[in-house]
């Protein structure tokens, strides 16, 4: 394939006695000249391979069909309306629907659409916060991909918008105070970065310059807040984590003085807080408890001394989610509980006075399950259940009993294949225990097209979830391989520690290992395998592939950190030091130095097939990692395996619409399937049963 020109430039730095070379660093400019030629370029050898690709509109219509099952998601009470999140089949964007007290239509109305916002569907709602009563909302959108966020105040019952637009809120928590009239939040400061940031207390109606500052004078311009109120409104939890940080403080706001109590703070243990409204403070925690625990103490005197364990730690399974009910109709309050085990969820209900189980929740299977929620003062919860076959579907829970069942169904219906699920551990070069999901077709043997998924990092969990990308993969008769790779969640906070900083390594021998596994249980062949990651599970693909090349015959990294010397230059590089580490540093430079895939690139290496795929409105990870990494493999492979470069407009690192989500599937779909050898033709599956 004849590549566009790339001029390697004499760019070297001494960094601590490191000679690094950078020959593409004229590619980090995006609005250079001599970029903008080159992403033409790029642009128009990708369109003339993807045209090319002879399943990529089969694809584009099976991924379509399966995912046009739209989305329900669990309610939020508040005052006599329900508020949920809805994707009717054929809708560009979910929307944000009401039922209840003064809305005509039982069924609900719609209440905020991005594409009533903006018909382009450029517009993307971050989120959206009803105050106690029911009466007002306060949300936040982004344009064009940049999650910097404007937060609006609507009027529920005339669809008035009261205040905004606020500026510099992206993805801010909203605490409502009772009554409505105003709620504290977080906002990044005036003339400084997006990560800068200060909670405050906002009057609805008054300008936002006159807002009061509660917190985070002082603090680390990365620090990330997180707020959470108490019933009554008296107690403000805030949760300070610089950056990335394993660990974080809380704080307690008594709202009615102003005091300020300290109730944790550790760099490498979190926690999270709950008051109810008889002042009792639950606190979440992974001190001393690396699978978390649940603790309770007095709000007045939150100090750790006076915590007492009420759901002690389980060793086999991460605790990471809670809900009080003490509605009327119970005959003792109750605690639901949700946990991780062996990478799928679970639910109990427990004793609120002393932890006790009382029963477990019976789930459909081992699946994801969104967060929980429950009407104040209830004896009810609802949770959203998803699987590799099942469609986001909400459930009800009745504390009085554990009894669960289906509440809303998702609004659409699809055409799913039979398919299989097997879990498999393949052992890391340490000899360490990786757990694999394997998904493939019913029925099917021998060595097939594979793709390998992983993330690993930033302790995010990863649970099987209902995606139409996988399953048009599956039925085309391709199997899918989800690694729960260290540096992720669901493992408790050790598997995390295991995967950042100086270990960061761990995370690529867990996927290498995972791989060899594939191949070596026969699965599949390294001349059928893909790999696929994303953002920082972009990271792990292109490390991989620089590692070991021969293992793979085609890799997808998308919006993907590559250059992990300059990582902290762009984007929101400088918030993931805790993550990755600093190039400032002497001894983490070399660390980072030995994965990086950008430095690892050698001329006359036998690369497998790559395409990066990036958005130009990215704010989190800079599309020039993928820009200068696309550069380097172009010019250093020595197969005649493509490496191309998919940019896309008006779009950045988060939510998206629809069509552009299809898009974006089916494109790496067919890439993948044209360099491990899967066909749609003659497709068989399509129907059946999933089981």
């Amino acid at each position: 394939m004849r590549y566009p020109e790339a001029v390697r430039e004499p760019v070297v730095d001494d960094l601590h006695g490191h000679l690094v070379p950078d020959p593409y660093r004229w590619l980090e400019d995006a609005d250079a000249a001599p970029t903008r030629a080159w992403l033409d370029a790029q642009a128009d050898l990708w369109r003339t391979y993807a045209d090319r690709l002879a399943d990529r509109e089969a694809f584009h219509r099976r991924v379509a069909e399966l995912a046009d099952v739209g989305l329900v998601c669990a309610p939020v009470w508040r005052g006599n309306r329900r508020f949920w999140l809805g994707q009717r089949p054929g809708q560009e964007h979910a929307v944000v629907r009401v039922a209840g007290a003064g809305i005509a239509d039982a069924a609900g109305a719609t209440l905020l659409d991005p594409m009533a916002l903006d018909p382009t569907g450029l517009t993307t709602l971050d989120a959206w916060h009803p105050d106690r009563t029911g009466e007002r909302v306060a949300y936040q959108v982004s344009r064009h991909g940049a999650e910097r966020a404007e937060l609006h105040v609507l009027d529920v019952a005339t669809g008035r918008r009261l205040d905004g637009p606020i500026d510099r809120c992206r993805y801010s928590p909203v605490v409502w105070q009772p009554g409505g009239g105003s709620f504290f939040y977080v906002r990044s400061l005036p003339g400084h970065s997006a990560r800068h940031r200060r909670v405050y207390l906002h009057r609805v109606g008054s300008p936002a310059g006159s807002d009061t500052l509660v917190f985070g004078a002082g603090h680390d311009e990365t620090t990330r807040f997180g707020l959470g109120g108490s019933d009554d409104g008296r107690w403000l939890v805030i949760s300070a984590a610089v950056g990335s940080a394993s660990g974080n403080e809380l704080w307690l706001v008594d709202v009615s003085t102003g005091g300020l109590r300290l109730v944790h703070r550790h760099p490498d243990a979190r926690a999270v807080g709950h008051v109810d409204r008889n002042g009792r403070l639950y606190v979440l925690t992974n001190l001393d408890a690396p699978q978390g625990r649940l603790c309770v103490a007095d709000a007045a005197d939150p100090r750790p001394a006076g915590w007492r364990d009420l759901i002690p730690a389980d060793p086999d399974a991460a605790l990471s989610d809670f809900v009080v009910l003490d509605g009327p109709r119970l005959d003792r309050p109750v605690l639901l509980i949700a946990r991780i085990r062996r990478g799928a969820a679970e639910l109990t209900v427990h004793d609120l006075a002393d932890g006790r189980l009382r029963e477990p929740v019976r789930l459909p299977g081992a699946g994801h399950v969104g967060q929980v929620t429950a009407r104040p003062d209830g004896h009810e919860a609802w949770f959203t259940y998803t699987d590799s076959v099942t469609p986001p579907t909400v459930y009800r829970v009745d504390a009085r009993t554990g009894a669960s069942g289906v509440w809303a169904a998702p609004p659409g219906t699809a055409d799913l294949p039979a398919v299989e699920t097997n879990e498999l551990t393949c052992a890391s070069t340490d000899g360490t225990p990786v757990p694999v999901t394997v998904i493939s077709r019913a029925g099917g043997t021998g060595p097939r097209p594979t793709i390998l998924y992983g993330y690993g990092g930033f302790g995010a969990p990863t649970t099987p979830t209902y995606s139409a990308y996988v399953l048009a993969w599956v039925a085309a008769g391709g199997v899918f391989a989800l690694a729960h790779l260290r540096g992720g969640g669901g493992h408790g906070a050790h598997w995390h520690r295991d995967g950042r900083l100086d270990r960061k390594q761990n995370v690529v021998d867990d996927f290498v290992a995972v791989a060899e596994g594939l191949i070596r249980t026969g699965w599949t062949t390294a001349g059928l395998l893909g790999a696929c990651g994303e953002s920082n599970g972009g990271l792990v693909v292109g490390a991989a592939i620089t590692q070991r090349p021969e293992l793979f015959a085609a890799a997808v990294c998308s919006a993907p950190l590559l250059d992990m010397v300059r990582y902290e230059r762009s984007g929101m590089g400088t918030a993931w030091r805790a993550e990755y580490g600093s190039a400032a540093d002497p001894d983490q430079l070399g660390r980072l130095l030995a994965y990086s895939p950008y430095h690892r690139v050698r001329e006359r290496v036998g690369y497998p097939a790559v395409l990066f795929t990036v958005f130009d409105g990215d704010t989190r990870v800079d599309p020039m990692h993928a820009r200068k990494m696309c550069a380097a493999l172009q010019w250093a492979t020595k197969r005649t395996a493509p490496v191309l470069l998919r940019t896309e407009g008006g779009v950045g690192h988060g939510a998206r619409g629809a069509g552009r989500a299809v898009g974006l599937a089916a494109d790496i779909l067919a890439f993948t399937a044209a360099q491990t050898g899967l066909t749609l033709a003659g497709e068989a599956g399509k129907a059946g049963d999933a089981s």
